[in-house]
Protein backbone atom coordinates (compact mmCIF):
# COMPACT_ATOMS: atom_id res chain seq x y z
CA UNK A 1 0.00 0.00 0.00
CA UNK A 2 1.28 3.41 -1.37
CA UNK A 3 -0.49 5.78 0.82
CA UNK A 4 0.06 6.18 4.94
CA UNK A 5 -2.21 4.09 6.88
CA UNK A 6 -3.60 7.52 8.19
CA UNK A 7 -4.27 8.79 4.74
CA UNK A 8 -6.11 5.47 4.09
CA UNK A 9 -8.21 5.96 7.36
CA UNK A 10 -9.42 9.43 6.12
CA UNK A 11 -10.24 8.24 2.60
CA UNK A 12 -11.94 5.59 4.06
CA UNK A 13 -14.44 8.23 6.76
CA UNK A 14 -12.87 5.68 9.34
CA UNK A 15 -11.93 7.86 12.81
CA UNK A 16 -10.07 5.49 15.39
CA UNK A 17 -11.90 5.30 18.61
CA UNK A 18 -10.56 6.29 21.52
CA UNK A 19 -8.17 3.19 23.30
CA UNK A 20 -10.16 1.20 25.23
CA UNK A 21 -8.75 1.12 28.78
CA UNK A 22 -8.32 -2.60 30.02
CA UNK A 23 -10.85 -4.05 32.33
CA UNK A 24 -8.34 -5.92 34.18
CA UNK A 25 -4.65 -6.86 34.51
CA UNK A 26 -3.11 -6.21 31.43
CA UNK A 27 -2.43 -3.69 28.61
CA UNK A 28 -4.35 -3.36 25.19
CA UNK A 29 -1.43 -3.95 23.05
CA UNK A 30 2.63 -4.90 23.48
CA UNK A 31 4.97 -4.23 21.01
CA UNK A 32 7.82 -6.71 20.43
CA UNK A 33 10.26 -6.21 17.40
CA UNK A 34 8.64 -5.62 14.44
CA UNK A 35 5.40 -7.22 15.99
CA UNK A 36 2.42 -5.75 18.01
CA UNK A 37 -0.04 -8.17 19.51
CA UNK A 38 -3.08 -6.81 21.16
CA UNK A 39 -5.06 -7.96 23.93
CA UNK A 40 -8.88 -9.23 23.15
CA UNK A 41 -10.55 -6.55 22.30
CA UNK A 42 -14.21 -5.78 22.61
CA UNK A 43 -16.74 -3.46 21.02
CA UNK A 44 -16.74 -1.34 23.50
CA UNK A 45 -17.81 2.41 22.25
CA UNK A 46 -17.96 5.29 24.47
CA UNK A 47 -16.92 3.00 27.80
CA UNK A 48 -19.95 0.64 27.22
CA UNK A 49 -20.62 -2.31 25.37
CA UNK A 50 -23.42 -1.63 22.61
CA UNK A 51 -25.07 -5.30 23.43
CA UNK A 52 -24.48 -8.19 25.52
CA UNK A 53 -25.51 -11.88 25.23
CA UNK A 54 -24.90 -14.87 22.73
CA UNK A 55 -24.79 -14.00 18.65
CA UNK A 56 -27.97 -17.00 17.32
CA UNK A 57 -29.89 -15.76 20.61
CA UNK A 58 -31.01 -12.64 22.10
CA UNK A 59 -27.80 -10.70 19.44
CA UNK A 60 -28.17 -10.98 15.57
CA UNK A 61 -25.61 -12.18 13.55
CA UNK A 62 -25.40 -9.15 11.23
CA UNK A 63 -24.95 -7.09 14.52
CA UNK A 64 -22.10 -9.26 15.76
CA UNK A 65 -20.23 -8.71 12.68
CA UNK A 66 -20.48 -4.70 12.95
CA UNK A 67 -19.33 -5.35 16.79
CA UNK A 68 -16.48 -7.07 14.81
CA UNK A 69 -15.47 -4.89 12.83
CA UNK A 70 -15.99 -2.25 16.05
CA UNK A 71 -13.43 -4.84 17.93
CA UNK A 72 -10.83 -4.32 15.02
CA UNK A 73 -11.11 -0.96 14.96
CA UNK A 74 -10.24 -1.08 18.60
CA UNK A 75 -7.29 -2.93 18.29
CA UNK A 76 -6.07 -1.04 15.24
CA UNK A 77 -6.38 2.00 18.18
CA UNK A 78 -4.45 -0.22 20.67
CA UNK A 79 -1.30 -1.08 18.26
CA UNK A 80 -1.10 2.29 17.14
CA UNK A 81 -0.88 4.02 20.45
CA UNK A 82 1.58 1.29 21.68
CA UNK A 83 4.02 1.81 18.64
CA UNK A 84 4.24 5.82 18.60
CA UNK A 85 1.21 5.71 15.67
CA UNK A 86 -0.77 4.16 13.07
CA UNK A 87 1.32 4.91 10.34
CA UNK A 88 3.89 2.44 12.13
CA UNK A 89 1.16 -0.22 11.08
CA UNK A 90 2.28 -1.77 7.75
CA UNK A 91 -0.28 -4.89 7.83
CA UNK A 92 -1.89 -7.99 9.69
CA UNK A 93 -0.63 -11.31 10.09
CA UNK A 94 -3.18 -12.82 12.45
CA UNK A 95 -6.84 -12.36 13.82
CA UNK A 96 -8.42 -14.45 16.54
CA UNK A 97 -12.44 -13.80 16.84
CA UNK A 98 -14.51 -15.24 19.71
CA UNK A 99 -17.95 -15.11 18.91
CA UNK A 100 -20.57 -16.29 22.10
CA UNK A 101 -22.80 -18.20 20.90
CA UNK A 102 -25.95 -20.12 21.53
CA UNK A 103 -24.49 -24.03 20.81
CA UNK A 104 -26.76 -24.44 17.52
CA UNK A 105 -25.26 -21.19 15.88
CA UNK A 106 -22.46 -21.96 13.54
CA UNK A 107 -21.70 -18.51 11.44
CA UNK A 108 -18.78 -17.53 13.66
CA UNK A 109 -16.53 -17.13 10.75
CA UNK A 110 -19.03 -14.62 9.34
CA UNK A 111 -19.01 -12.80 12.36
CA UNK A 112 -15.17 -12.65 12.65
CA UNK A 113 -15.14 -11.14 8.97
CA UNK A 114 -16.57 -7.94 10.54
CA UNK A 115 -13.16 -7.66 11.82
CA UNK A 116 -11.59 -9.06 8.28
CA UNK A 117 -13.27 -7.02 5.98
CA UNK A 118 -12.17 -3.60 7.49
CA UNK A 119 -8.81 -4.67 8.52
CA UNK A 120 -8.41 -5.10 4.60
CA UNK A 121 -9.58 -1.92 3.87
CA UNK A 122 -7.78 -0.29 5.63
CA UNK A 123 -4.26 -2.12 4.95
CA UNK A 124 -4.94 -3.49 1.71
CA UNK A 125 -2.99 -6.53 1.05
CA UNK A 126 -1.04 -6.11 3.87
CA UNK A 127 -4.24 -6.70 5.28
CA UNK A 128 -4.63 -10.30 4.26
CA UNK A 129 -4.04 -12.57 7.44
CA UNK A 130 -4.31 -15.98 9.22
CA UNK A 131 -7.31 -15.88 10.80
CA UNK A 132 -9.76 -18.30 13.43
CA UNK A 133 -13.20 -17.84 14.24
CA UNK A 134 -13.91 -19.68 17.28
CA UNK A 135 -17.56 -20.05 19.33
CA UNK A 136 -17.19 -19.61 23.07
CA UNK A 137 -19.98 -19.77 25.66
CA UNK A 138 -19.38 -16.66 27.56
CA UNK A 139 -16.88 -13.94 26.87
CA UNK A 140 -16.06 -11.12 29.69
CA UNK A 141 -18.64 -8.76 30.17
CA UNK A 142 -21.43 -10.83 28.38
CA UNK A 143 -19.56 -9.36 25.42
CA UNK A 144 -20.81 -10.78 21.95
CA UNK A 145 -17.57 -10.60 20.48
CA UNK A 146 -14.29 -10.35 21.12
CA UNK A 147 -11.01 -9.76 18.58
CA UNK A 148 -6.95 -10.16 18.66
CA UNK A 149 -4.82 -8.47 16.18
CA UNK A 150 -0.79 -9.50 15.38
CA UNK A 151 -0.23 -6.47 13.67
CA UNK A 152 3.46 -5.89 11.86
CA UNK A 153 5.31 -3.31 12.58
CA UNK A 154 7.73 -0.52 10.66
Amino acid sequence: MTASISARLAELGIELPPVVPPVAAYVPAKAHGDLVYTAGQLPMVDGALPATGKVGGAVDAADAQGYARRCALNAVAAAADAVGGVDRLTGVLKVTGFVASVPEFTGQPGVINGASEVLGEIFGDGGRHARSAVGVPVLPLDAPVEVEVVFTVA
